[in-house]
Formats: structure tokens, sequence, C-alpha cells
């Protein structure tokens, strides 16, 4: 299973040079988990630089995975995950989702930067 970070999703939907190793993920919708908060994400940021059209194409993209809601349990593990691996909040919820499905987290976001379970693509 395959989890793609915010940012590997925006690097995506900008066609940019990084794009061409995270589509093979994306579009493997079999084994694509979108936690909710990388929704959240994507859509704001993608209405910051473009338009709420745009951003609700790319949240209509995201939605052909299986949606991971924030469970108490995942909000509970990822707390302790912002603790220990010192990560800002919506990190440690993509993370603590990551963790509990037993998946690959597939980003450009330093803050993921060996960690185990990562695959990290510098940008």
């Amino acid at each position: 299973m395959n989890v793609v970070d915010s940012s590997a999703w925006l690097e995506y939907f900008a066609n940019g040079r990084n794009a061409e190793i995270f589509e093979p993920i994306i579009i493997d919708i079999d084994k694509l988990l979108v936690p909710t908060i990388t929704m959240y994400e994507v859509f704001k940021k993608i209405v910051q630089q473009r338009d709420e059209t745009q951003a609700l194409r790319a949240i209509a993209i995201m939605q052909q995975g299986t949606i991971i809601d924030l469970s108490p349990e995942i909000a509970i593990n990822a707390a302790n995950i912002s603790i220990e691996e010192k990560l800002p909040m919506a990190d440690s919820i993509i993370l603590a989702s990551v963790r509990q499905n037993n998946a690959i987290l597939w980003t450009q976001d330093d803050d993921f930067k060996g960690i185990d379970g990562v695959k990290y693509c510098k940008k």
C-alpha cells in the first residue's frame, strides 16, 4: 500500500520535475491510500495558486484511492509521532496513517527525510 504526501500530489498536479516518479504510485489506485488531511492540504494550496474548480478536480482524482479518515487511534499515534519525530501536526497525521496501514509514504517534503517507511525524492 502507498500514501502520497501533499508535496508529491502537488508536484504531480503541477507536472513538476518529479511528477513522473509519483505518477505510477498515484495511478495504481488499488494500492493508493489517501489521508483526509492530505486532501485538505492539496485543496487549500491549489485554491490559493489557481482556483476552486482546479482544486475540486484534484480532489476528485485523489478520491479514487481509499480514503483514510482521522480516527481517534490515528490522532493519538500522530501526537506521539509528532513528539518523537519532531514533526508538524499534518505530517504526523500522515505518518500515523501510513504506519497504521503498513504502507509506504512517497514524498518530497524534507521533514520526512530519513524516516523509516518513507520514499523521499529531493525537489
